[in-house]
């Protein structure tokens, strides 16, 4: 069986560059392209367009047709596993099957209000200036790193009083999914993994050991575990 292309796609903060070691590893499986996601890194953000999930959802729907790729599989790190899982939730067969780590689905708008509390410009500059400083660099060609921080804000703020994955919306997600989370994840809680897991027909949950949430301290070699089960579960042609 020939392993369909696969698509990775960047966290919240991130940029395609970041994927680059995951992509290296996968490359062996055949077509393996690392999309940006509208806003971030050196893509901007098309001139009228939100800065939403579904715009990114309609990124990824459209960098696959540009492609003419039929239902490649999909790397989401954090933020880019709800991307995937909301495009074919709302476009039932985009995709063959979904990787998601580290992506937290359980929105309120306190957990919204928590979490852009760490996305203070002002505050990483003082605490983390080494975080700043490449945030600095990784989004030079998107509007600046204080910009892309506002926007994820306002994201998260709009994630957290309509969370657009629900019950409902990840039951239309009939392909396969592997749900991974770190055993060291300060972000998603392995519940929460499990939770997302649970609410999707066809998923399965595999919690890494010893690994946390930053992607580059995620070791590429167990993505491409996650893959090689995932094809495994795809049907045969």
């Amino acid at each position: 069986m020939t392993t369909p292309p696969i698509v990775l796609i960047h966290g919240a903060l991130g940029g395609a560059a970041q994927m680059l070691p995951i992509a290296d590893a996968l490359s062996a499986q055949g077509d393996v392209h690392c999309l940006e996601l509208p806003g971030h890194g050196d893509t901007p953000l098309p001139d009228g367009a939100p800065f939403s999930m579904t715009t990114f959802a309609g990124a990824l729907r459209d960098d696959i047709a540009r492609r003419g790729w039929q239902q490649p599989l999909v790397f989401g790190y954090s933020m880019g596993g709800y991307v995937a899982l909301l495009l074919e939730s709302r476009s039932p067969g985009m995709l063959g099957g979904i990787v998601t780590l580290g992506t937290k689905f359980e929105w309120t708008p306190e957990i919204a209000v928590a979490a852009a509390s760490r996305l203070d410009a002002s505050v990483l500059r003082a605490k983390v200036p080494a975080f700043a400083d490449q945030l600095r660099g990784r989004h030079a060609g998107a509007g600046g790193w204080e910009r892309v921080l506002a926007r994820t804000t306002q994201l998260l703020t709009d994630l957290g009083s309509d969370p657009l994955l629900t019950a409902p919306t990840l039951a239309a997600v009939q392909i396969p999914v592997r749900v991974g989370v770190g055993s060291r994840d300060d972000t998603v809680t392995d519940g929460e993994a499990a939770r997302l897991a649970a609410l999707l027909p066809h998923a399965s949950l595999h919690v890494l050991h010893d690994v946390p949430h930053p992607i580059e301290r995620v070791p590429a070699s167990l993505v491409v575990d996650l893959f090689r089960d995932l094809v495994r579960d795809l049907p045969r042609s």
